[in-house]
């Protein structure tokens, strides 16, 4: 074979493989940036790197400490979803600050609300005059506030108001002082209060266990997290294959081994 004959195969051959070359590196490039609470939701979301890359997914997760800038950060295309809310308080985000973030796909898991107290070993040893930790955002509050209703704590004006506040409670037989703080720093203040609401999320983090450590639980939850992006891209092909990867069975396994009912699957 001359040297130009095998010049000419070369580049054929080349020219042939080029459309095949530049598939696979578009479909590997195909970036997908998640905004999640550190605990259990980029945990959860790390796990299926390796299974969404092989589908040409590159999924980057963004790991956020508050419960405003992930839902700020998606509205304002900085971030193309998150995955650290409940849709209550997703609801009432977008009615509060006129953003117009949506649901993708059914709820992924529950993380059953509690409350946590270093000062005292049950609820019966919560003295009068008690003072309690809430989270100061609307709904997490008011399920705090309905966790404690449940619980025989307080009475309210309507039980049944996830929007509930401390001036909605109408009975308060142990004369509790309620103190409305930032979600995140719930588990912080623990040692200076006599009761602490916590999310799950945060209590993780902090090495609570809710099935271990908490003085009371959610029995049930109506409060399943969920995916979240924008209405221009709800529908894109990386997010359905990344809310696919969130409901398989490989997925409930590892949220049903690593938590221990600390975090339940909602599907």
């Amino acid at each position: 074979m001359s040297a130009f004959t095998r010049r000419t195969l070369i580049s054929a051959l080349a020219t042939a493989l080029l459309p095949l070359a530049t598939a696979t590196a578009w479909a590997q490039n195909v970036k997908l940036t998640v905004a999640a609470s550190p605990v259990p939701h980029a945990e959860i979301l790390e796990q299926l790197k390796p299974r969404l890359a092989q589908q040409g997914v590159d999924l980057e997760i963004k790991v956020f400490n508050d419960y405003v800038q992930p839902n700020v950060q998606v509205e304002e295309k900085h971030l193309d979803a998150n995955y650290f809310q409940h849709v209550p308080y997703l609801e009432t985000f977008n009615k509060s600050r006129g953003t117009h973030l949506v649901v993708v796909g059914q709820p992924v898991h529950i993380e059953p609300f509690a409350g946590y107290s270093v000062k005292h070993k049950k609820l019966a040893d919560l003295p009068d005059g008690a003072t309690v930790a809430l989270p100061n955002d609307p709904t997490n509050g008011g399920r705090a506030l309905l966790l404690l209703a449940a619980n025989g704590l307080i009475t309210l004006k309507d039980p049944a108001n996830i929007l509930a506040t401390p001036k909605d409670v109408v009975g308060n037989p142990k004369h509790l002082k309620f103190r409305e703080l930032e979600a995140a720093t719930l588990p912080r203040v623990l040692p200076q209060v006599d009761l602490a609401l916590i999310n799950t999320n945060y209590a993780l983090e902090a090495k609570l266990s809710p099935r271990k450590d908490a003085l009371f639980i959610e029995k049930t939850s109506p409060y399943a997290n969920v995916l979240v992006a924008r209405p221009d891209n709800q529908n894109s092909v990386a997010l359905k294959k990344l809310d696919a990867a969130l409901h398989s069975a490989e997925t409930r396994q590892f949220i049903e081994q690593k938590y221990q009912g600390a975090v339940v699957p909602a599907f």
